[in-house]
């Protein structure tokens, strides 16, 4: 049992095949020991398109109810409105994905009330081992189920992080890679002035036109194409769960998660004022924590993930966190990541410009990326440790893995929770530069 469950409970989440991996009979504990975990007695359970989330999620009420908590289900929903629903209750809530894995996966996303973050660090190991011991708790008298649809509440929401009086009528393309997106960006752009067309809306957990994960170039050809066919202004890619957004331009071109990172930075920060705090992740461009400080705020590194992400905002009081990865956090969210919130801060900043993004993106450009290279080790400790060696001279910290800077180039290398992998990223000044230190990098990777 135990190395079974080693296998699908994750830093942050729980995590596998269906029903290989994960099953009813996993759900049914996992349920019933959230709410030992957290002590709860109303929870929130809501679930994606994949057809495997109707029984898991089911399974889990089952648990949960034995426990004695009552459940709120809303259904179908994205992670970020099960977020929101966990904010507005105030209880602990679980989200039935696997976000942007194939078909054939699923899991579990939990939080505590307000849409506090339950990772290894913060509550998941306690749930793991109660799992492990196969102890189901019957309280005296079962919780009751209530089902509930969150959707135009959540909607609302998301627009109340922006003037919609100041949107211009852009036209927009959606590809929401028949995941939670087709359900509630439509919902969420109801209203405004926006021309929504959505491509492959439909939800279907068998993903028949291309995986939902939109971080890998390849998933974004048939957005890029339906920008350039269509005219718009901006594409918006979610994943599989909504609760990540990439954006491609007006040229067609795709903009990093950094980028993106920057725009919303300096939108909230024109918002709110000089004095916020806002936290990026250590492998986001160094233009981020430039924007903030030329914004008037205060940049704050953090490792790279939600759990340190939200921990770090908790305790700064940032007004907004975000990551390369396509992940933003918002104060005024609970703390939690959406990706409909950062789209909508972005069609805002459009629209208040005046300008294509093609041209909007320029200031914010100010680096060169290499992206995010994975190379498989042996033993990823050990190479961390002959590269810092290696780089002895230069600045270095090890906040999360190792990064060195040295001032006109940095690098971070850092080690896969999961895989024997280290995760390469390295920005320069300029284009050559990033490739051959990159290439020089790798090279000692691969060597040591």
């Amino acid at each position: 049992m135990a190395d079974a469950l080693d296998s699908i409970f994750k830093a942050y989440d729980v995590r596998g095949l269906y029903p290989d991996e994960i099953d009813e009979s996993v759900a049914r504990r996992v349920g019933n020991a959230f709410v030992r975990f957290t002590e709860a007695s109303t929870v929130v359970v809501g679930r994606d398109m994949r057809p495997s989330s109707i029984p898991l999620s089911q399974a889990f009420v089952e648990g949960a109810t034995l426990a004695g908590a009552d459940v709120v289900d809303v259904g179908l929903a994205s992670t970020d409105l099960v977020y929101f629903a966990s904010g507005l209750l105030d209880a602990p809530a679980a989200m039935f994905t696997a976000s942007h894995n194939p078909a054939r996966y699923n899991g579990i996303k939990m939080c505590r009330a307000s849409a506090a973050p339950i990772g290894e660090a913060t509550g998941l190991l306690q749930i793991k081992g109660a799992v492990a011991a196969g102890l189901v708790e019957r309280a005296e008298e079962a919780g009751r189920v209530e089902t509930r649809d969150l959707l135009v509440e959540f909607a609302a929401h998301v627009r109340s992080c922006v003037d919609v009086s100041a949107l211009a009528a852009l036209r927009v393309v959606a590809d929401t890679a028949n995941g939670m997106g087709g359900l509630v960006v439509p919902a969420v752009f109801e209203g405004t002035p926006f021309e929504l067309s959505v491509l492959f809306g439909e939800l279907d957990g068998t993903f028949p036109n291309h995986p939902a994960d939109p971080i890998q170039p390849e998933n974004l050809v048939a957005l890029q194409k339906a920008v350039l066919d269509a005219g718009a202004d901006v594409g918006l890619a979610f994943d599989g769960d909504a609760d990540r957004v990439f954006l491609v331009d007006d040229r067609g071109q795709p903009v990093s998660g950094s980028i993106t990172t920057a725009i919303v930075a300096r939108g909230i920060l024109e918002r709110t004022g000089p004095g916020e705090t806002v936290v990026h992740n250590l492998i986001c461009s160094k233009a981020v924590p430039e924007v903030i400080r030329e914004m008037g705020g205060t940049p704050v590194r953090a490792r790279v993930g939600h759990s340190f992400i939200k921990q770090v905002m908790a305790e700064t009081g940032a007004v907004f966190g975000g990551e390369h990865s396509a992940h933003y956090y918002f104060r005024d969210n609970w703390r939690a990541d959406s990706g409909s919130i950062a789209a909508m801060v972005v069609l805002e900043q459009l629209s208040l410009a005046g300008v294509p993004l093609s041209e909007l993106r320029g200031p914010f450009e100010r680096y060169a990326q290499s992206g995010e290279i994975n190379t498989e080790v042996a033993d990823p400790a050990g190479v961390i440790d002959r590269i810092a060696a290696e780089f002895a001279g230069a600045d270095q910290d090890h906040l999360d893995g190792l990064t060195v800077d040295f001032g006109d180039w940095w690098f971070n290398l850092r080690p896969s929770n999961t895989e024997p992998l280290l995760r390469l990223n390295l920005e320069a000044s300029d284009r050559a530069a990033c490739d051959a230190h990159t290439d020089a990098v790798l090279a000692l990777i691969r060597d040591s």
